[in-house]
């Protein structure tokens, strides 16, 4: 009887960690992390990571890379605060906010800069979905090198798709969002914050 329920407590705690492992290898497989998205992969949860204090940011390293419509991207051309965020076409999280990005655009457009950093896509798809859910602010194509991704490395890593990470003025890591946002409230507190420091 008990040899029997030890063998029953084994068969259970393989299955966890088997189903542990297959949530990591997709997590690593996609290079996301949280909860499960519709296409079968781990996806953020939409937490929010903060840095309050000002003297503890750090800048990410510079990066560059071909842009979707064309040229490229240097990220010594951003000017104050600004909104980075992670995606790819397929992401159906990224479907679900792109709208939401493009609301948040066209209301601080003027005051922020915007830039995506497409980790998956060439330009012909990336270009088909800006124009899908009106994306106004550029993309940069970051399969290839990894530039952007690396760049973040050792201070908040992008690490589920979508990613959306907020700097401050002096292009410091001021806040992350990992997972999608459904809504404009929590990255228009984000910036407003930023902007009125």
């Amino acid at each position: 009887m008990r040899a029997r329920r030890m063998r029953r407590v084994a068969a259970a705690l393989s299955a966890t960690v088997v189903a542990v492992l297959a949530l990591a290898a997709c997590s690593s497989t996609d290079g996301v992390a949280g909860g499960v998205g519709d296409a079968g992969y781990i996806a953020g949860d939409g937490f929010v990571t903060e840095f309050p204090d000002v003297a503890e940011r750090v800048a990410p390293q510079p990066f560059s890379g071909p842009l979707v419509d064309g040229g490229e991207f240097d990220s010594s051309s951003l000017d104050g605060v600004t909104l980075v965020n992670f995606w790819y076409a397929a992401c159906p999280p990224c479907r679900v906010e792109a709208p939401v990005l493009a609301e948040l655009h066209a209301e601080y457009g003027e005051q922020v800069d915007f830039l995506g950093v497409n980790v998956r896509d060439g330009a012909a798809q990336a270009a088909t979905f800006d124009e899908q859910f009106g994306i106004e602010y550029p993309s940069i194509l970051d399969d290839a090198s990894a530039q952007a991704q690396l760049a973040f490395t050792g201070i908040v890593a992008p690490n589920a798709v979508p990613s959306t990470i907020v700097l401050d003025a002096e292009g410091r890591v001021a806040a992350r969002v990992s997972g999608a946002v459904t809504d404009t409230s929590i990255l228009s507190t984000l910036l407003r914050e930023e902007l009125e420091r």
